[in-house]
């Protein structure tokens, strides 16, 4: 009874609030993973992509203008990761913040002897545990320029990732995964690019996956839906850790 409930609140939203055909299939052309899932897939990243509409504000600050066309992009890109997953994953937090370039968080950092400096990092996009998500416009429209890069993925990674706790490259797996497995796969590869970093080696996947456990599964969870192909061919393992958390086959 509960599901029918359900699937008839999720229709009803879905027809008060549809999404226009144009502003659809504009945001596929602009989504690359979007654009290569399959027309049934398609329709229930649609239906994901309403919903986090409905349930989630999207705030753009420093006068940047946000059309239509760009709220249905965004929303296509936050639901990709969580096409098999649903829109549950995504509790616990409510929006997204959107700043017209790479923004300056203005917080204290404490250094290893205890003094307290003020942060002075640009970022692209940024995650906080239970509050908002922040992004770069201009690093959403362009990341997908960069093969392997999309900036929204990489914080709903981020999200997916805290949803046990902190992020550290260990969200909660589904029955069946075997989380020994997925230790061992990351850590191996993640400590074999670090040696081939190292040693000078082209990476196949940023660098800056080395940073932590977590941005290696953010980075990889980039690859994983931006370049499939790349990540199954260098990382094969880590691939098919991937493959059975987001239960879905990009390739």
């Amino acid at each position: 009874m509960f599901n029918k409930f359900r699937n008839w609140r999720i229709r009803r939203i879905v027809a008060r609030h549809p999404i226009d055909e144009p502003l659809w299939q504009q945001a596929l052309q602009r989504c690359a993973p979007a654009r290569r899932l399959g027309a049934s897939d398609q329709a229930a990243l649609r239906v994901l992509a309403t919903l986090f509409l409905v349930r989630k504000s999207v705030e753009p600050v420093k006068d940047l203008p946000l059309d239509d066309a760009d709220l249905v992009l965004l929303a296509a890109n936050v639901c990709v990761p969580i096409l098999k997953l649903g829109m549950d994953w995504y509790d616990g937090w409510s929006s997204i913040i959107v700043y017209p370039d790479a923004f300056m968080p203005r917080r204290p950092k404490i250094d290893a002897a205890g003094v307290v400096h003020q942060s002075d990092a640009l970022l692209a996009g940024e995650a906080w545990g239970r509050g908002p998500v922040i992004l770069s416009w201009s690093e959403v429209l362009h990341g997908g320029n960069r093969p392997g890069h999309n900036v929204v993925i990489h914080e709903m990674a981020h999200k997916l990732d805290m949803l046990n706790g902190d992020a550290n490259g260990f969200p909660p797996l589904h029955k069946g995964m075997d989380h020994h497995v997925w230790s061992r796969v990351f850590l191996s590869a993640w400590n074999h690019l670090k040696n081939e970093h190292h040693n000078g080696i082209h990476l196949p996947i940023d660098p800056y996956a080395l940073e932590s456990p977590a941005e290696f599964f953010a980075v990889a969870s980039e690859q994983f839906f931006e370049a499939p192909a790349t990540l199954h061919e260098h990382l094969p393992d880590v691939y098919r850790q991937l493959e059975l958390f987001y239960k879905q086959h990009p390739l």
